[in-house]
């Protein structure tokens, strides 16, 4: 009896939270659908950006080798090479960064203070990436193209939260858009909806940085050394 008791229960208990998952994972979506131009266009937006940036930088070598100058004197370099003989705690830092460094303080934050500042902080920073992606080298080229992938996972994270962060600037800004009354109250529902698209965008991160970690130890490198280009 008392086994079958559990059971039940524990039956009951996942049923019930199932609808949660589904909702957790189709809410996102919606706001997309739903929302479907701008999202088109941000991501117009943010990976234009970077290609410019990257031509930029083929162009004008000097732009990208300065950018990798910055990298060097900040100790991410030295940061990067400490971090090599552990893939984990590789994919851990660069979770790290790019979640709270980049999402959180580039452009969720500046965008609940200030209408879109974190869209437009993060399309400077998507050109500058872009122009720090650009190789100077051959061993540059040969890591660029496991690393291509990376910049399509985590800019497509960066992508759902300009996204979130224009909308909660647009329902800030213009209530009756989302059916809101009061500035107060769109505000709310922007971020909301920012919520909702941070979801799938820590899981794009969380993707992201782990094929980051594995593919720059276990396939850029192993190329750059077989090629003689270390």
């Amino acid at each position: 009896m008392v086994w079958s008791g559990l059971c039940r229960r524990s039956a009951v208990s996942i049923l019930t939270r199932e609808p949660q998952l589904m909702t957790l994972f189709r809410t996102p979506f919606r706001i997309i659908r739903t929302n479907s131009r701008a999202y088109l266009g941000v991501n117009i937006l943010i990976y234009g950006l970077v290609i410019i940036g990257f031509a930029l930088g083929l162009v004008f070598p000097d732009l990208a080798r300065a950018q990798v100058d910055r990298l060097d004197e900040g100790g991410t370099t030295d940061l990067v090479l400490s971090l090599l003989s552990n893939a984990w705690l590789f994919a851990l830092v660069i979770l790290g960064v790019n979640s709270l460094r980049v999402g959180l303080l580039s452009i969720i934050l500046p965008s609940m203070i200030i209408p879109f500042a974190g869209a437009f902080f993060f399309a400077y920073s998507s050109l500058i990436i872009g122009i720090t992606l650009a190789p100077t080298d051959q061993a540059g080229w040969v890591a660029l193209i496991p690393h291509s992938l990376t910049v399509v996972i985590e800019f497509q994270a960066y992508v759902l939260l300009v996204l979130g962060a224009y909308l909660l600037g647009k329902f800030w800004l213009r209530p009756r858009t989302i059916g809101a009354v009061t500035h107060r109250q769109g505000y709310l529902r922007g971020v909301q909806h920012l919520g909702w698209l941070s979801i799938p965008a820590l899981a794009l991160l969380i993707i992201g940085a782990i094929y980051e970690a594995f593919s720059l130890i276990y396939i850029a490198l192993p190329w750059v050394r077989e090629l003689g280009l270390s």
